[in-house]
């Protein structure tokens, strides 16, 4: 009987803390995790990667996660990957902007607890 693999989901999260327990939380739902801590070096672990389901911070150090949102969806090779973006940004002109850019959907972190995102993301792929 074939088991079936583990999903595979990048994590962009400049916050050490956050990212770990985001890390921790995804690797009990049983995903194999990999992390960034900036928006600089996404595009070459993904096309190296290639994650199932990306969860994105926006404000990441050297560039952001809109910017990085944009390249994901330019190109043919990770257009169709689902981008969650996770941040703390509520305005309704970044939702709107996000969605605008292929986001999946938008995440405002303080809305969720890290087991309603894991629920979340499995829910997406």
């Amino acid at each position: 009987m074939q088991t079936e693999r583990q999903k595979k989901i990048l994590i962009v999260e400049d916050e050490k803390s956050m990212r770990e327990s985001l890390q921790e939380t995804f690797e009990d739902g049983n995903f194999e995790v990999l992390t960034e801590e900036d928006g600089e070096s996404v595009m070459d672990v993904v096309k190296e990667e290639e994650p199932d389901i990306i969860l994105l911070d926006i404000i990441l150090p050297k560039k952001d996660g809109f910017e990085v949102l944009s390249e994901l969806k330019g190109e043919v090779g990770t257009k169709n990957i689902p981008v969650i973006l996770s941040t703390n940004l509520s305005d309704p002109s970044d939702i709107q902007k996000a969605l605008d850019l292929g986001a999946t959907t938008y995440l405002v972190k303080s809305n969720y607890s890290l087991d309603d995102i894991v629920k979340k993301v499995g829910s997406l792929i």
